[in-house]
């Protein structure tokens, strides 16, 4: 059969489901659908580069009371100014104070003729005598310094040129999140540059052909690349983060290739079962196609349980993998059916030798069967010691302890961050400063200001200041506690206890801010959000399930699965980066890395239980099925796993420390999914369950003519049956008329 051959058009009486006429429509039209492809890609990279991306500001990216100081401080212009502080200090041996009085003095007559600089501080020598400080205050709005920044590092720059001995540094907000910036680009390009070749090298052991290797990389590629561009027009309903463009990527491989590579083995598989071209295609949508659907789909509905945090970052993150995943999942319903149909025979081709033939043996698996054995052969006992061991697993993370970033989890990369390490080495200020902001009508202004130095007399406040109109008040008190000490907490817990009480009869609106405060309702906002994260993900997963396969006791055995692997995998990141490391973990990454696993776990979850439903209505007992399901997808399953932990572990070589621990334990997590629950959790547990695995329902199998019962007819559940909308008019298979069912053997 001629692939490029024009197909004629189908019955327009017959019933299809969507998601086939589409894949059905790109088989009959695939250099068409290919071309309009291509197109929506160019499309959405045109808009992201004429629609800049709007980044969270750093009110949006505060949540709780503290959020509500600071948006109360900028509408009444009390907001701090951005800042900036230039260190010098010596680049070897012990520093020269006069040659360094002499560089800030330099930096000063500089800066002093930028507009961009408001006012510039007094040299200030550490108690070492290792360091000067040079504060900068800078103008405009702080959120768009970094704009602005760049005039003042090209003064200090050229001062560092005029003064060899000395290495004159730049460090502050504006810069950091320039040096941040850039640095992120650096390990978004080292992640591509590592990732891909990774990739194709894993595809092309698992294809043996470099066109069939391709065609999953450049399907991962164009939905990241059409994502990016969608992401810029995006951040003006969701800002987006600094972590945004890595997770684009990140998810975007992952679950681009896999869905790819579903798609073409089993193209491929069917081909090598001696169907016709289209034929193969067909029954590719049919099943593979079906994976990837209800795959997608859970992988959306997980990632929409992070909207629950009600945190920029986390609905950043959401959106962002919500986009990425439907793109993906778009290709794979309509292009990847038109590639694999115009493409024919020719995807088999440049054929690399030896890899080749190692992808298209024949002989019987022998490792797989192996690693069955004991769950088919003693499955109570096999579940027992998979699950113990599981556990066994998730103990260290009973013990872990999170943090908000800090300069301990910046990248050390930056320049701009080794500049703090040496600022806050020199001029050590960890001291927790409060933030008490009320808002009142002019009228009452000398009320509020003599309940506020009564207060400041009591816990002892460092300043009071208004802004023009009187209406709002700032209360700034510095104290000797660490800023993450429990008595710095305590401090802020007691003045929201008590400004109720000073400001009684008061018609005010207060709020306690600060970096305490804000630490503090970012940790009790996450305490808030988990359990309701967690059962939105684990019961609309399990939901999934029920729909796809109508099994309650199936939707059981997932949930519990995605909990042990999530659980196994959150005690490898606190064995390595807490027990082992002796840091702590970043505080959105469990609750991020959970829904991440939830929704990623289901690809081949749902894959395997596919093949395993469709040889239940085959005939197989579930015994079987299992064992033969399992053994048939076990290199589709290894070789998608492989892809993923080879994307996921990029990101361990970066320089963030939450990608770091991301990278981890998405990568954990992976493998113990695909080999410790995939190889005898599930099979022990179907196993032992036998036919009450598909309770409620009954999976009927077929009849010995080969024809689906009536129920599998119009319901479409068993993937065996090939679409007739999707057929060219009078073709056959084995002999059946059009919509007729062969048995896969």
């Amino acid at each position: 059969m001629n692939p490029s051959r024009p197909v004629d058009p189908e019955p327009p009486a017959t019933r299809r489901s969507p998601t086939h006429a589409i894949a059905g429509w790109s088989i009959r039209h695939p250099w068409t659908a290919v071309g309009l492809w291509i197109a929506f890609v160019a499309a959405c990279l045109a808009i992201g580069s004429a629609v800049p991306a709007r980044t969270a500001t750093s009110v949006e990216s505060t949540v709780g009371q503290a959020a509500q100081a600071e948006r109360m401080l900028r509408a009444a212009g009390l907001a701090d100014p951005a800042s900036e502080n230039i260190l010098i200090t010596a680049r070897s041996g012990r520093l020269d104070v006069n040659a360094a009085q002499a560089a800030a003095a330099a930096v000063n007559s500089r800066l002093s003729n930028l507009p961009e600089v408001a006012q510039i501080g007094i040299p200030v020598t550490a108690e070492g005598k290792d360091a000067v400080l040079l504060p900068v205050v800078l103008r405009g709005d702080p959120d768009t310094a970094v704009d602005r920044i760049a005039a003042v590092h090209a003064a200090t720059d050229t001062v560092a040129a005029q003064f060899p001995a000395l290495r004159v540094a730049q460090t502050g907000n504006a810069s950091l999140t320039e040096g941040l910036a850039e640095q992120s680009t650096k390990d978004l390009d080292a992640a591509g540059a590592v990732s891909l070749p990774l990739t194709l090298v894993i595809l092309l052991v698992v294809f043996g052909a470099l066109l069939a290797a391709g065609v999953p990389l450049l399907l991962g590629l164009s939905a990241v690349a059409a994502a990016f561009g969608l992401s810029s027009l995006m951040s003006h309903l969701l800002p987006s983060t600094g972590t945004t463009s890595a997770m684009i990527l990140l998810m975007g491989m992952a679950v681009g290739v896999d869905y790819s590579l579903f798609y073409v083995k089993r193209y491929r598989d069917e081909r090598a079962r001696s169907h016709e071209h289209l034929d193969a295609v067909r029954i590719a949508v049919q099943t593979s196609g079906h994976s990837v659907l209800v795959s997608g789909i859970a992988v959306i509905v997980a990632m929409l349980g992070l909207f629950f945090v009600q945190d920029v970052t986390f609905s950043s993150l959401a959106a962002s993998s919500v986009m990425v995943v439907t793109v993906a999942m778009l290709g794979s319903l309509t292009v990847l059916p038109a590639l694999l149909a115009g493409l024919g025979r020719v995807l088999d081709r440049p054929r690399v030798p030896v890899l080749w033939r190692l992808a298209t043996r024949t002989r019987e698996p022998r490792l797989w069967p192996f690693l069955l054995r004991p769950s088919l052969r003693r499955p109570s006992w096999t579940l027992a010691a998979a699950v113990l061991g599981m556990l066994a697993l998730t103990v260290p993370a009973l013990s872990m302890t999170l943090s908000q970033p800090d300069i301990d989890a910046l990248p050390r990369a930056v320049p701009e961050v080794a500049t703090l390490r040496e600022l806050t080495k020199a001029f050590p200020d960890e001291q927790a400063r409060h933030k008490v902001v009320v808002t009142a009508p002019a009228t009452q202004a000398d009320q509020v200001e003599q309940r506020l130095r009564t207060l400041r007399g009591d816990v002892g406040g460092t300043s009071l200041r208004a802004s023009s109109d009187r209406r709002v008040h700032e209360l700034i008190l510095d104290t000797d506690a660490d800023a993450e000490s429990a008595q710095a907490h305590d401090q802020v817990e007691s003045l929201r206890e008590r400004l109720p009480e000073t400001l009684r009869g008061i018609d005010a609106t207060w709020a306690v801010g600060g970096d305490t405060a804000s630490s503090m309702d970012y940790t009790a906002n996450l305490d808030r959000a988990l359990p309701w994260v967690v059962g939105f993900v684990i019961l609309a997963t399990a939901m999934i399930i029920v729909v796809a396969f109508r099994s309650l006791v199936l939707a059981l055995v997932t949930a519990v699965s995605n909990l042990l692997s999530v659980g196994a995998a959150f005690g490898v990141i606190t064995l390595v980066f807490q027990h082992i490391g002796g840091g702590k973990i970043v505080s959105f990454v469990p609750l991020f890395a959970f829904a991440v696993l939830s929704g990623l776990s289901m690809d081949y979850h749902v894959f395997v239980l596919t093949r395993i439903r469709e040889l239940v209505t085959e005939g197989l007992p579930t015994r079987q099925a299992v064992a033969r399901g399992i053994t048939e997808s076990a290199g589709t399953v290894t070789s998608a796993a492989a892809v993923m932990v080879a994307v996921f572990s990029v990101f361990i070589l970066g320089n963030g420390i939450e990608f770091q621990q991301l990278g981890v334990g998405l990568s954990s997590a992976v493998l113990i999914d695909a080999l410790v629950i995939r190889a005898l959790v599930l099979p022990a547990a179907l196993t032992m369950l036998g036919p009450r695995t598909w309770w409620p329902s009954r999976p009927q199998p077929h009849s010995p003519a080969g024809t689906p019962a009536p129920q599998q007819l119009v319901e479409g559940e068993s993937p065996t049956l090939i679409d007739a909308t999707m057929m060219p008019t009078g073709s056959t298979l084995d002999g059946c008329p059009n919509g007729g069912v062969r048995h896969q053997n």
